[in-house]
């Protein structure tokens, strides 16, 4: 086994990969799993959770294998290494036949530092055979809360992961995550056979995170104008639940001057392909997209991600808006929320084929969501408090930005809930506030419901207030949708004290927002003019790199290194080798290039 001394790990730290000190638990997961020892690592999006593996596999001996979900995930990974002088390939389905037995010559041989693969290759004999014959540093296995059948993103294939303990029992491994509350890891721990496996559990906050939900309108004019108030020409995702939603959102983003591309399953190969690698090569491409677009993606300098239709658990959500600002700089999470997203949550749930437990635990896992999403406090607390963690205030979301009211809508929700009753449990929200208000429309008129005691009992709220009184129902658990009345809404069991007058209720009173001005992320990390020129032909010189490499931008260097290099004009090689995020490797390949940039 190679040496795994703290300085040898801080030297390859240095000259590899361009960083001059470990990150919070970095250090300590590297040394014990360099040691060989097994581990469960927690930690964000950004976090640095690669080099978690990455560097133990340098430190050890042998082939790390990585198994990986998603293709252009794992060829992203592997361009980055090359770029730092690693030996690193993947096996997957887009190699040919040569190709494949090249790359299993080179793991056989001892000529891999990492080989990235799919979960269900890794299984496959030929694999194992392979696998039997060669010299292992370790197992990784990214994304691990794949393995739960409760997590977000189950996927079956990693189940049969735990045979790499079985048959490999000497090789370590670690399991890594960016989201899994203590129910999840649990499972990841059990499936995975890691029970002697220590787990490191880094904090799950991103502070340079802006999170913001708005009462849902209309969400595409919202999401337009929050696009070019803040984030005019940056890259960003959208997420809609339907691959409909999604063509259509595209469609009008475009008629209205944004660059945005659709992405979802219904689309071809093809298609998909193209449009992730525009998406990971060019600058301010917006991606709308299914939870399809997701794991594989690696761009650091996304500057925000929106949902056009709520998520299914906290977990998800977090998932999704971690993709935003991986670099570290000011990003932004924004979503879009009303009632029917409750409505049809709830019924995809209470429809759904799987086992009463699997609806048990979506259904709280759901609450959870609906507590975030209505809470009057702030939102990174509520966020963080749902994997475990205790925090403060952050002066950084909607609610500590601008703190929402809260009212006394007792008699609002009795009002809401009685006029639910008295039409008979087989309406939805939009002719219960007709009644509520005092509309004689025509199909008012017609169920003779201007004849009920609650017709015109609200008169006194709008339109928008009612729909926020019901969405918050619906969020409370007083009202649900009738499985069998598409839209209607239907009384809970716990709407009888209200009703009776036994509890209050109290309410976020949802107000317009007002308009950040000057909240642009551009101009919190500006540069000076000058600096900001320089910038921008570095940012020149890395896209004909790119083009010329065919690889992402992001591949040669992140942005952070390029605005670091602006701001710092290096003279020599000296100097630009103390910038983060060049190596050894990149000097010798970039640096006099650099040079001639900033000199010129």
């Amino acid at each position: 086994m190679k040496a795994i001394a703290a300085t040898q790990a801080l030297q390859l730290l240095r000259t590899v990969f361009g960083h001059p000190v470990f990150r919070g638990a970095q250090e300590e997961i590297v040394g014990h799993v360099a040691g060989g020892g097994d581990a469960l690592v927690l930690m964000p999006t950004g976090g640095g959770k690669s080099l978690c593996y990455q560097l133990p596999a340098l430190l050890r001996n042998g082939t790390a294998l990585v198994v990986s979900p998603l293709i252009a995930l794992m060829q992203d990974q592997v361009a980055a290494l090359k770029q730092l002088g690693v030996r690193a390939a993947f096996l997957n389905s887009t190699l040919d036949g040569r190709a494949v037995n090249a790359c299993e010559q080179a793991l056989r041989a001892g000529d891999l530092d990492l080989l990235y693969v799919a979960p269900e290759r890794l299984v496959m004999p030929r694999m194992l055979e392979c696998l039997a014959a060669s010299e292992l540093a370790l197992f990784a296995i990214d994304e691990a809360h794949c393995v739960s059948q409760w997590g977000h993103d189950f996927r079956p294939e990693y189940l049969q992961l735990s045979l790499l303990h079985e048959r490999f029992p000497a090789v370590p491994r670690i399991a890594l995550t960016a989201t899994a509350d203590p129910q999840t890891r649990a499972e990841i721990i059990r499936r995975l056979a890691l029970d002697e496996a220590r787990v490191f559990i880094s904090s799950f906050d991103r502070p340079n995170i802006r999170y913001t939900i708005v009462d849902k309108q209309d969400p595409r004019t919202q999401l337009l104008r929050f696009i070019r108030d803040e984030h005019d020409g940056d890259a960003g995702i959208v997420y809609c639940l339907s691959r409909r939603k999604v063509d259509e959102t595209a469609a009008w983003l475009v008629s209205h001057g944004v660059r945005a591309l659709p992405y979802h399953a219904g689309m071809d190969a093809a298609s998909r392909a193209e449009h992730q690698s525009r998406f990971q090569r060019e600058e301010g491409i917006v991606v709308v997209a299914t939870i399809a677009f997701g794991m594989g993606i690696d761009k650091p300098d996304v500057r925000f991600v929106a949902h056009l239709d709520l998520p299914k658990s906290i977990e998800g959500y977090y998932q999704e808006t971690g993709r935003a600002g991986r670099d570290g700089a000011p990003a932004d999470a924004w979503m879009a929320y009303g009632l029917g997203d409750v409505v049809q949550q709830r019924r995809m749930i209470e429809q759904s084929d799987g086992s009463e437990d699997y609806r048990r635990v979506s259904m709280a896992k759901l609450e959870s969501l609906l507590g975030l999403c209505e809470t009057a406090g702030c939102r990174r607390v509520r966020l963080l408090d749902y994997f475990g963690e205790i925090s403060a205030p952050c002066g950084n979301c909607d609610t500590c930005l601008e703190p929402p009211q809260t009212w006394d809508a007792t008699e609002a929700a009795r009002k809401a809930l009685s006029c639910v009753y008295r039409t008979g449990q087989r309406f939805g929200a939009v002719h219960l506030i007709d009644v509520l208000r005092g509309h004689a429309t025509d199909r008012v008129i017609q169920r003779e419901h201007d004849k009920l005691n609650v017709f015109g009992a609200g008169a006194d709220l709008d339109d928008q207030a009612w729909r926020n009184v019901f969405r918050q129902l619906a969020a409370l658990g007083f009202i649900r949708p009738d499985h069998d009345a598409f839209g209607a809404l239907c009384l809970t069991e716990t709407s009888r004290p209200v009703l009776k007058g036994e509890q209050r209720v109290s309410m976020r009173s949802v107000l317009p927002r007002k308009a950040r001005a000057g909240r642009s992320r551009r101009a919190a990390t500006a540069l000076p003019a000058a600096d900001a020129g320089l910038l921008e032909k570095l940012k020149a010189w890395r896209m004909e790199q790119a083009r010329v490499q065919s690889v992402p931008a992001f591949v040669i260097f992140h942005d952070k290194t390029l605005t670091e290099i602006a701001a710092a004009r290096p003279a020599d090689m000296d100097a630009l080798g103390e910038i983060s995020g060049i190596g050894a490797k990149k000097l010798e390949r970039y640096g006099a290039a650099l040079l001639a940039v900033v000199s010129a």
